[in-house]
């Protein structure tokens, strides 16, 4: 079983959410929401969420493969439905930019394994009606 912790610390809305090691992430809504802008919007988190888990998946998967990974970072965009409450993320879509020695191939397949495999928070958002796209950058300026 998982275990979090939520303590409104900071005005109306900020939040500190702690894990069963202590590990921290302060939440809040926007000013124009009354918010102190104190944090992370929880929504915003979600999205952080995807990058870290399939990030997890991808590198995972690019070592078994012996492929050298000097950089990695990822974009991810998202809109979410407008004048609808709840709002919930109606696409999504992240660009995977990765630098050293990798094949290209390999790392197309790997984020396409992470993304439409093995990553629960893409199935996450999918299951919730969400579009989830991705695109891979391979050894490309920027």
């Amino acid at each position: 079983m998982v275990f979090v912790e939520l303590e409104r610390v900071q005005g109306d809305y900020g939040f500190r959410a702690k894990d069963a090691a202590g590990h921290t992430l302060q939440t809040d809504t926007s000013p124009e929401n009354g918010g102190a802008d104190f944090g992370l919007r929880p929504m915003q988190t979600l999205l952080m969420a995807l990058g870290g888990c399939s990030g997890i998946d991808i590198v995972a998967i690019l070592k078994k493969q012996r492929q050298q990974i000097e950089n990695f970072t990822m974009k991810i965009n998202g809109e979410r439905e407008v004048d609808k409450i709840p709002s919930l993320w109606k696409t999504v879509h992240v660009d995977f930019y990765l630098s050293g020695d990798i094949d290209t191939d390999k790392a197309t397949k790997a984020c396409s394994l992470s993304i439409e495999k093995y990553c629960s928070v893409a199935e996450t958002l999918r299951r919730a009606g969400a579009a989830v796209t991705w695109q891979v950058h391979v050894n490309e300026k920027r």
